[in-house]
Protein backbone atom coordinates (compact mmCIF):
# COMPACT_ATOMS: atom_id res chain seq x y z
CA UNK A 1 0.00 0.00 0.00
CA UNK A 2 1.29 3.37 -0.68
CA UNK A 3 2.22 6.32 1.22
CA UNK A 4 -0.28 8.36 -0.20
CA UNK A 5 -3.29 5.21 -0.19
CA UNK A 6 -2.72 5.39 3.81
CA UNK A 7 -2.91 9.12 4.39
CA UNK A 8 -6.19 8.86 2.03
CA UNK A 9 -7.49 6.51 4.09
CA UNK A 10 -6.80 8.11 7.89
CA UNK A 11 -7.81 11.22 6.19
CA UNK A 12 -11.56 9.26 5.67
CA UNK A 13 -11.16 7.69 8.95
CA UNK A 14 -10.99 11.16 10.48
CA UNK A 15 -13.80 13.06 8.11
CA UNK A 16 -15.90 9.58 9.69
CA UNK A 17 -15.21 10.56 12.93
CA UNK A 18 -14.59 7.01 13.68
CA UNK A 19 -12.95 7.54 16.80
CA UNK A 20 -15.68 8.73 18.00
CA UNK A 21 -18.02 6.12 19.58
CA UNK A 22 -20.01 7.58 21.58
CA UNK A 23 -23.31 7.24 19.58
CA UNK A 24 -22.17 3.62 18.76
CA UNK A 25 -22.37 2.92 22.54
CA UNK A 26 -26.42 2.93 22.32
CA UNK A 27 -26.70 -0.60 20.91
CA UNK A 28 -24.72 -1.60 23.84
CA UNK A 29 -27.24 -0.36 26.41
CA UNK A 30 -29.95 -1.92 23.70
CA UNK A 31 -28.58 -5.62 24.20
CA UNK A 32 -28.76 -5.16 28.08
CA UNK A 33 -31.91 -4.16 28.20
CA UNK A 34 -33.15 -6.84 26.33
CA UNK A 35 -34.71 -9.86 28.37
CA UNK A 36 -31.97 -12.80 28.60
CA UNK A 37 -33.24 -15.06 26.57
CA UNK A 38 -33.25 -12.27 23.40
CA UNK A 39 -29.67 -11.42 24.07
CA UNK A 40 -28.36 -14.32 22.03
CA UNK A 41 -31.32 -14.81 20.04
CA UNK A 42 -29.40 -15.12 16.43
CA UNK A 43 -32.70 -12.98 14.72
CA UNK A 44 -31.97 -10.24 17.57
CA UNK A 45 -27.90 -10.26 17.14
CA UNK A 46 -28.29 -10.16 13.26
CA UNK A 47 -30.66 -7.05 13.40
CA UNK A 48 -28.97 -5.26 15.89
CA UNK A 49 -25.58 -5.45 14.25
CA UNK A 50 -26.84 -4.50 11.00
CA UNK A 51 -28.33 -1.74 12.71
CA UNK A 52 -25.63 -0.66 14.15
CA UNK A 53 -23.21 -1.32 10.75
CA UNK A 54 -25.79 1.50 9.33
CA UNK A 55 -25.39 3.92 11.70
CA UNK A 56 -21.89 3.98 11.38
CA UNK A 57 -22.36 4.89 7.22
CA UNK A 58 -24.94 7.17 8.42
CA UNK A 59 -22.94 9.01 10.46
CA UNK A 60 -20.20 9.12 8.59
CA UNK A 61 -22.40 10.80 6.01
CA UNK A 62 -23.57 13.44 8.70
CA UNK A 63 -20.12 14.05 9.87
CA UNK A 64 -18.77 14.93 5.95
CA UNK A 65 -21.99 16.90 5.12
CA UNK A 66 -21.42 19.11 8.38
CA UNK A 67 -17.51 19.32 7.94
CA UNK A 68 -18.23 20.44 4.27
CA UNK A 69 -20.58 22.81 5.07
CA UNK A 70 -18.67 24.30 7.98
CA UNK A 71 -15.66 24.28 5.68
CA UNK A 72 -17.22 26.09 3.05
CA UNK A 73 -18.91 28.95 5.26
CA UNK A 74 -15.94 29.37 7.55
CA UNK A 75 -16.56 28.43 10.68
CA UNK A 76 -14.00 25.98 10.88
CA UNK A 77 -11.23 27.36 9.46
CA UNK A 78 -11.88 29.96 12.33
CA UNK A 79 -12.89 27.30 14.94
CA UNK A 80 -9.37 25.10 14.03
CA UNK A 81 -6.85 27.82 13.70
CA UNK A 82 -3.60 26.99 13.17
CA UNK A 83 -2.90 29.59 16.15
CA UNK A 84 -5.29 27.38 18.15
CA UNK A 85 -3.71 24.46 20.28
CA UNK A 86 -7.28 23.60 21.92
CA UNK A 87 -8.57 22.02 18.65
CA UNK A 88 -6.97 19.77 16.31
CA UNK A 89 -6.48 21.09 12.84
CA UNK A 90 -6.34 17.42 11.21
CA UNK A 91 -8.95 16.20 12.62
CA UNK A 92 -10.99 18.53 9.79
CA UNK A 93 -9.02 17.06 6.37
CA UNK A 94 -10.62 20.39 4.39
CA UNK A 95 -9.40 22.27 6.64
CA UNK A 96 -6.07 20.61 6.83
CA UNK A 97 -6.20 19.90 3.02
CA UNK A 98 -6.01 16.31 2.86
CA UNK A 99 -9.06 16.21 1.13
CA UNK A 100 -10.86 18.17 -1.44
CA UNK A 101 -15.09 19.30 -1.20
CA UNK A 102 -15.23 16.85 -4.29
CA UNK A 103 -13.96 13.69 -2.20
CA UNK A 104 -15.52 14.60 0.81
CA UNK A 105 -19.20 14.91 -0.93
CA UNK A 106 -18.88 12.08 -2.62
CA UNK A 107 -17.68 10.17 0.40
CA UNK A 108 -21.35 11.33 1.70
CA UNK A 109 -23.25 10.09 -0.63
CA UNK A 110 -21.96 7.01 -0.76
CA UNK A 111 -21.81 6.35 2.92
CA UNK A 112 -25.06 7.99 2.52
CA UNK A 113 -27.15 5.27 0.87
CA UNK A 114 -24.94 2.34 2.29
CA UNK A 115 -26.48 3.33 5.49
CA UNK A 116 -30.03 4.10 3.97
CA UNK A 117 -29.75 0.13 2.28
CA UNK A 118 -28.51 -1.49 5.96
CA UNK A 119 -31.72 0.53 8.21
CA UNK A 120 -33.97 -0.88 5.54
CA UNK A 121 -32.08 -4.64 5.16
CA UNK A 122 -32.74 -4.51 9.29
CA UNK A 123 -36.06 -3.89 9.10
CA UNK A 124 -36.88 -6.32 6.93
CA UNK A 125 -34.82 -8.91 8.92
CA UNK A 126 -35.85 -7.82 12.61
CA UNK A 127 -37.97 -10.14 14.87
CA UNK A 128 -40.26 -6.89 15.24
CA UNK A 129 -40.88 -3.48 12.90
CA UNK A 130 -43.92 -2.15 14.65
CA UNK A 131 -44.54 1.25 12.75
CA UNK A 132 -43.83 3.88 15.04
CA UNK A 133 -40.20 2.55 15.10
CA UNK A 134 -40.06 2.30 11.15
CA UNK A 135 -41.26 5.82 10.92
CA UNK A 136 -38.27 6.90 13.74
CA UNK A 137 -35.81 5.00 11.95
CA UNK A 138 -37.00 6.75 8.36
CA UNK A 139 -37.00 10.30 10.32
CA UNK A 140 -33.65 9.98 11.81
CA UNK A 141 -32.07 8.95 8.70
CA UNK A 142 -33.79 12.16 7.09
CA UNK A 143 -32.73 14.27 9.38
CA UNK A 144 -29.20 12.81 9.77
CA UNK A 145 -28.64 14.55 6.32
CA UNK A 146 -30.34 17.57 6.63
CA UNK A 147 -28.02 18.46 9.86
CA UNK A 148 -26.30 20.92 8.21
CA UNK A 149 -27.31 20.06 4.20
CA UNK A 150 -30.47 20.86 2.58
CA UNK A 151 -32.12 22.41 5.16
CA UNK A 152 -29.19 23.00 7.96
CA UNK A 153 -31.15 21.89 10.73
CA UNK A 154 -28.24 23.08 12.69
CA UNK A 155 -28.44 26.59 11.22
CA UNK A 156 -31.71 27.29 12.24
CA UNK A 157 -31.50 26.42 15.81
CA UNK A 158 -31.84 22.83 16.14
CA UNK A 159 -28.58 22.20 16.74
CA UNK A 160 -28.81 21.33 20.49
CA UNK A 161 -31.89 19.32 20.25
CA UNK A 162 -30.94 17.19 17.50
CA UNK A 163 -27.88 16.21 19.37
CA UNK A 164 -29.81 15.16 21.90
CA UNK A 165 -32.58 13.56 19.50
CA UNK A 166 -30.49 11.62 17.95
CA UNK A 167 -28.92 9.69 20.92
CA UNK A 168 -32.47 8.82 21.83
CA UNK A 169 -33.33 7.62 18.38
CA UNK A 170 -29.99 5.60 18.53
CA UNK A 171 -31.41 3.36 21.36
CA UNK A 172 -35.33 3.39 20.91
CA UNK A 173 -35.53 2.16 16.88
CA UNK A 174 -32.78 -0.91 18.14
CA UNK A 175 -34.88 -1.56 20.96
CA UNK A 176 -38.00 -1.52 19.00
CA UNK A 177 -36.88 -3.84 16.27
CA UNK A 178 -35.07 -6.26 18.96
CA UNK A 179 -38.82 -6.22 21.19
CA UNK A 180 -41.63 -4.32 19.41
CA UNK A 181 -42.00 -2.49 22.42
CA UNK A 182 -41.72 1.12 23.68
CA UNK A 183 -41.45 1.01 27.96
CA UNK A 184 -40.63 3.79 30.06
CA UNK A 185 -37.86 2.09 31.36
CA UNK A 186 -36.08 1.51 27.78
CA UNK A 187 -37.47 5.65 26.92
CA UNK A 188 -35.65 6.83 30.39
CA UNK A 189 -32.59 4.81 29.12
CA UNK A 190 -32.55 6.58 25.62
CA UNK A 191 -33.16 10.10 27.30
CA UNK A 192 -29.88 9.65 29.71
CA UNK A 193 -27.38 7.77 26.60
CA UNK A 194 -28.96 11.33 24.60
CA UNK A 195 -28.05 13.90 26.99
CA UNK A 196 -24.62 12.41 26.80
CA UNK A 197 -23.70 13.75 23.85
CA UNK A 198 -25.39 17.20 24.28
CA UNK A 199 -23.71 17.32 27.12
CA UNK A 200 -20.16 17.79 25.53
CA UNK A 201 -21.65 18.98 22.30
CA UNK A 202 -22.40 22.10 24.34
CA UNK A 203 -19.37 22.83 25.57
CA UNK A 204 -17.79 22.78 22.03
CA UNK A 205 -20.07 25.11 21.36
CA UNK A 206 -19.79 27.41 24.30
CA UNK A 207 -16.11 27.22 22.46
CA UNK A 208 -16.69 27.93 19.09
CA UNK A 209 -18.86 30.72 19.62
CA UNK A 210 -16.79 33.30 17.48
CA UNK A 211 -16.86 30.62 14.56
CA UNK A 212 -20.85 30.37 14.90
CA UNK A 213 -21.34 33.69 15.26
CA UNK A 214 -19.68 34.61 12.32
CA UNK A 215 -21.81 32.56 10.24
CA UNK A 216 -24.68 32.28 11.63
CA UNK A 217 -25.34 29.52 12.93
CA UNK A 218 -27.94 29.86 16.29
CA UNK A 219 -26.48 27.34 19.06
CA UNK A 220 -27.50 28.55 22.49
CA UNK A 221 -23.90 29.92 23.01
CA UNK A 222 -24.25 31.95 19.86
CA UNK A 223 -27.31 33.44 20.51
CA UNK A 224 -26.70 34.37 24.30
CA UNK A 225 -24.60 36.23 26.79
CA UNK A 226 -21.82 33.89 28.21
CA UNK A 227 -23.89 33.98 31.76
CA UNK A 228 -26.89 33.09 29.52
CA UNK A 229 -25.07 29.66 28.16
CA UNK A 230 -23.73 28.96 31.60
CA UNK A 231 -27.40 28.74 33.23
CA UNK A 232 -28.26 26.76 29.67
CA UNK A 233 -25.78 23.91 30.59
CA UNK A 234 -26.51 24.07 34.09
CA UNK A 235 -30.47 23.83 33.60
CA UNK A 236 -29.40 20.36 30.51
CA UNK A 237 -27.51 19.48 33.56
CA UNK A 238 -29.86 19.33 36.34
CA UNK A 239 -32.45 17.73 34.17
CA UNK A 240 -30.31 14.83 33.57
CA UNK A 241 -29.88 14.51 37.49
CA UNK A 242 -33.74 14.94 37.74
CA UNK A 243 -34.33 12.62 35.20
CA UNK A 244 -32.21 9.68 36.79
CA UNK A 245 -34.11 10.17 40.01
CA UNK A 246 -37.32 9.97 38.36
CA UNK A 247 -36.33 6.52 36.59
CA UNK A 248 -37.61 4.43 39.39
CA UNK A 249 -41.19 5.37 38.60
CA UNK A 250 -40.58 4.75 35.14
CA UNK A 251 -40.17 1.23 35.92
CA UNK A 252 -36.04 1.16 36.85
CA UNK A 253 -35.15 -0.33 39.69
CA UNK A 254 -34.88 1.77 43.52
CA UNK A 255 -31.62 1.99 43.37
CA UNK A 256 -30.94 3.44 39.75
CA UNK A 257 -29.99 7.02 41.51
CA UNK A 258 -27.27 5.58 43.47
CA UNK A 259 -25.81 3.32 40.74
CA UNK A 260 -25.15 6.59 38.38
CA UNK A 261 -23.83 8.33 41.08
CA UNK A 262 -20.54 8.44 39.26
CA UNK A 263 -21.74 10.79 36.66
CA UNK A 264 -23.98 13.10 39.04
CA UNK A 265 -20.42 13.76 41.23
CA UNK A 266 -18.25 13.74 37.56
CA UNK A 267 -21.39 16.15 35.80
CA UNK A 268 -20.97 18.56 38.68
CA UNK A 269 -17.18 18.48 38.27
CA UNK A 270 -18.00 19.30 34.89
CA UNK A 271 -19.55 22.57 35.30
CA UNK A 272 -16.78 23.75 37.63
CA UNK A 273 -14.20 23.11 35.19
CA UNK A 274 -16.19 24.50 32.53
CA UNK A 275 -17.50 27.76 34.22
CA UNK A 276 -16.09 28.12 37.43
CA UNK A 277 -12.85 27.80 36.17
CA UNK A 278 -13.11 28.65 32.17
CA UNK A 279 -11.33 25.36 31.04
CA UNK A 280 -13.50 24.18 28.65
CA UNK A 281 -12.35 22.27 26.84
CA UNK A 282 -11.10 20.29 29.61
CA UNK A 283 -14.73 20.21 30.48
CA UNK A 284 -15.89 19.11 27.13
CA UNK A 285 -13.40 16.33 27.15
CA UNK A 286 -14.82 15.03 30.79
CA UNK A 287 -18.10 15.19 28.96
CA UNK A 288 -17.36 12.42 26.58
CA UNK A 289 -15.97 10.29 29.58
CA UNK A 290 -19.18 11.19 31.75
CA UNK A 291 -21.35 9.30 29.04
CA UNK A 292 -18.64 6.49 28.61
CA UNK A 293 -19.29 6.17 32.79
CA UNK A 294 -22.75 6.40 32.21
CA UNK A 295 -23.14 3.76 29.24
CA UNK A 296 -21.35 1.45 31.71
CA UNK A 297 -23.32 2.29 34.62
CA UNK A 298 -26.49 1.61 32.60
CA UNK A 299 -25.32 -1.71 31.09
CA UNK A 300 -24.39 -2.70 35.12
CA UNK A 301 -27.79 -1.59 36.17
CA UNK A 302 -29.43 -3.53 33.27
CA UNK A 303 -27.53 -7.04 33.30
CA UNK A 304 -28.31 -7.26 37.49
CA UNK A 305 -32.09 -5.43 36.96
CA UNK A 306 -33.11 -7.86 33.87
CA UNK A 307 -33.30 -11.09 35.11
Amino acid sequence: MTTLAVTRGKAYFRLAKLDIVDYYLGVVVVWTLLAPVSRFDPGVLLAIGVFLLGEVFVIAAMVALDDLTGYRDGSDITNYAPDDPKRKRYRKPLVAGTLDEDQVLRFAWVTGVIGAVLWLAAVVIAPHSPLWTVGLIVVTYFFSLQYSWGVKLSYHGFQEFFIAALGWALVLAPYGLATGEFTGFALAEALLFGLGPLLFGVYSNTNDVDGDRRVGRPTVAALTSPRGNMFFVIAVSAAEFALILAVPTLGGPWWFPLALLPTIVARIRQVWLGFALGDIMRARMLGIRIHRITVLSLVVVNLVAIT
